[in-house]
């Protein structure tokens, strides 16, 4: 349990909605020092790469059909500025996340070739337990991984709980080895554009999840969207009575 990475990636989206603009300075990043942190609790700083479709404000980074109309080269030239501003502020990584298809995903992997010192994770978005949100096998999609030697982890958010086993048992076989999974779904609820967050989150707690997840080899786990802090204190207080009961 002690090598179980810690993360929550709603936090920042629960500021944004009540009004905040969350910004990285990047005099703060480089100015940051871990030399008061126990080396168990660093703090590691990922910079959020979303998805192309998060920009059309249609919903369809729930979907990714964008991608059928889009060349790789026309995916990598989106991106490439967002990489390139967060590598300038000094990131200890890039959050590759909530990616709805396999093809921008490997637009990613590519273009991250172009920042040859900078580390990232890859996470999809996925629709039910076999499919990414846009329909890709998940057991096949995760093998973009294989082309990259720079990501760190693999896996997916802005899911619901209830998928996730399912998924990483499915795609167990095709993860690299030295690539570990990262796990941070959403609350349970659905998002819906005209209405916003709709149906109710799924009622067994995010901690009793991970320990399934943790069971499958899941290293990085946290919350993404409705996810709450006190979701990840339960889950931080869950892996230290493990780490302790060892």
């Amino acid at each position: 349990m002690e090598d179980v990475k810690i993360l929550d990636g709603g936090l920042s989206t629960e500021l944004e909605a009540a009004g905040f603009l969350i910004q990285i300075p990047s005099e703060w990043c480089r100015s940051y020092h871990y030399s008061n942190l126990p080396e168990k609790k660093r703090i590691l700083i990922a910079g959020s790469v979303g998805p192309y479709g998060a920009f059309l404000h249609d919903a369809s980074e729930y979907t990714g059909h964008y991608v059928d109309t889009m060349s790789l080269e026309e995916l990598k030239a989106w991106h490439r500025q967002q990489i390139r501003c967060l590598e300038s502020a000094g990131v200890d990584l890039i959050a590759m996340e909530t990616i709805p298809s396999q093809k921008e995903a490997e637009a990613l992997v590519e273009l991250l070739r172009e920042f040859p010192n900078t580390k990232a994770w890859l996470s999809y978005s996925c629709q039910d337990e076999q499919h990414t949100s846009h329909g890709e096998n998940f057991e096949e999609a995760v093998k973009v991984a294989t082309k990259s030697k720079q990501l760190v982890a693999l896996g997916l958010n802005c899911c619901p709980p209830n998928v996730v086993s399912p998924l990483l048992t499915s795609a167990n076989k095709n993860k690299c080895l030295d690539i570990e999974w990262i796990i941070y779904p959403n609350s349970g609820e659905v998002w819906d554009i005209h209405a916003g967050w709709k149906g109710c989150s799924i009622e067994r707690p995010l901690a009793v999840w991970a320990l399934e997840w943790i069971h499958l080899g899941a290293k990085w786990i946290g919350g993404c969207c409705r996810t709450t802090p006190s979701d990840i204190a339960d889950l931080q207080q869950m892996l230290r009575q493990k780490q302790a009961a060892n």
